[in-house]
């Protein structure tokens, strides 16, 4: 399983709206088929696993990250069909498809078919792989994510707004690796008017995973004043989106969504609690007066800030530190 998670990896932010699913089929022991959802999302892992398999899929064990999709579409046809009609032995799959059109039948397709079925294996791992997928279909918008790269007292820049470079060389490159595997990025308009900034992805092989620009700015509000995406310049659709309130996010194309800067763009996110990860890159330096890297979020008293986070990964990225965080839940009342 921790191999199709790997696996599923490898196209998570371009394969909406299907999900990012990898699959390995092993048979006595060895590895005899692997796949992972392509761009555009077809064809599917198991799809891919199984024409590579071959004949070895008869009898092997089929380990996918999402339960076998049960429907057929007119760009393919239905995964756990495949794996039937393929005579594979056993499925074990980290979670269960929320689809409404697969949601429990595509396990039902298999053992009807007297195909074992395991479910759960890894499920944790793969519902934060595939979270884009699952933030789009339980609360109709894309997963967010807020990148911050401060120093060690919280600054994004220097008091006249100097800000290259506050992270070294290692933290850059993993940024635009965050960026290749989000189909959109979005910036405020002041970050936007002062540094023009190209929010591309500049890693070899990897540049045509660029996401699509947005700008959230009042001024994409309608005469109506109501919130909608629009071009940023007399619509030429080279320019980024815009869009006049974060909600608006439900509108945006994909499922991933990375938010840049700045400090009232970070603020408003945060404060409408729709921020779902964290990226912090602390870079080993002091700046003391200087632009603070999140605005006011209305926060009334500590008590309310406690809670919020758990830290789900850190590591050292050269002489930079990077901490990444989760949003907790908040339990039903």
């Amino acid at each position: 399983m921790a191999a199709a998670l790997a696996l599923a990896e490898r196209t998570r932010g371009s394969t909406a709206p299907n999900p990012n699913v990898g699959c390995v089929l092993v048979r006595g022991g060895r590895v005899v088929g692997r796949g992972w959802t392509q761009p555009g999302g077809r064809p599917h892992a198991e799809a891919m696993a199984l024409a590579q398999a071959g004949d070895n899929a008869r009898g092997a064990t089929a380990f996918v990250t999402l339960e076998p999709c049960a429907h057929a579409s007119h760009r393919g046809p239905a995964c756990a069909a495949l794996l039937v009609a393929a005579g594979v032995a056993r499925v074990v799959a980290a979670l269960r498809d929320p689809d409404p059109r697969t949601d429990g039948a595509g396990f039902a397709l298999l053992s009807e078919a007297g195909i074992a079925v395991e479910h759960g294996i890894g499920a944790d791992e793969a519902a934060r792989s595939m979270a884009g997928f699952l933030t789009r279909r339980r609360l109709g918008r894309p997963y967010v994510t807020l990148k911050l790269a401060t120093s060690l007292d919280g600054r994004i820049a220097l008091p006249d707004g100097t800000s290259r470079w506050i992270t070294g060389s290692a933290a850059r490159a993993h940024a635009h690796l965050e960026r290749s595997r989000h189909e959109t990025i979005l910036v405020g308009r002041g970050t936007w008017q002062a540094d023009r900034p190209v929010l591309d992805v500049r890693l070899p092989g990897l540049e045509r995973r660029s996401p699509r620009r947005v700008v959230l700015t009042s001024r994409a509000r309608s005469a109506t004043g109501s919130p909608h995406l629009a071009f940023d310049a007399a619509g030429d659709e080279s320019g980024p989106l815009v869009i006049a309130d974060p909600a608006a996010i439900a509108d945006l194309p994909g499922d991933h969504l990375l938010v840049e800067g700045g400090a009232a763009t970070a603020a408003a996110f945060l404060a409408a609690d729709l921020v779902d990860r964290l990226l912090l890159y602390r870079a080993p330096i002091v700046i003391g007066a200087g632009l603070p890297a999140i605005g006011d979020i209305g926060l009334a008293d500590l008590a309310g800030a406690h809670g919020r986070w758990r830290c789900q990964d850190a590591r050292a990225l050269g002489s930079d530190r990077l901490e990444v965080y989760e949003r907790i839940p908040c339990s039903p009342a």
